[in-house]
């Protein structure tokens, strides 16, 4: 086997995904509307379970785009959209918290993850 076809193999397989593949996956709304598209995974250091994606969402060629953690609970994957679905109307997405870059440096904050969780009405990813 060619080892370029390993390498992606190595990065999917059924029910596992390399955080690598999921960043620039396209996220949609449960009616097949494009809303935006991962830009990063956050994952707790500790506990090593998935706290969010970090949406990227509206602008234009990458500029004026603003990043939503989105729960990563809330995410479910759609094989025939290839991508991730999310049930967030106009109204959420307008008031939902986010940052206007990716490198913001409240993103690890619990406030902040209070935030985000409490938004969603979720529980916390920490156990």
């Amino acid at each position: 086997m060619h080892s370029t076809q390993q390498n992606l193999e190595a990065r999917e397989t059924l029910t596992l995904i390399g955080s690598d593949k999921v960043e620039g996956t396209a996220v949609y709304r449960p009616d097949g509307e494009r809303i935006g598209s991962i830009a990063r995974v956050m994952i707790d250091k500790l506990s090593g379970q998935t706290a969010y994606a970090v949406m990227s969402f509206g602008g234009f060629l990458g500029f004026g785009e603003d990043y939503y953690p989105l729960p990563w609970s809330l995410l479910k994957y759609d094989e025939s959209l290839d991508g991730y679905v999310v049930d967030l109307t106009e109204e959420q997405l307008r008031t939902a918290p986010r940052h206007s870059s990716p490198d913001e440096g409240s993103w690890g904050e619990r406030d902040w993850d209070r935030k985000v969780n409490d938004f969603y009405h979720v529980p916390p990813y920490v156990i």
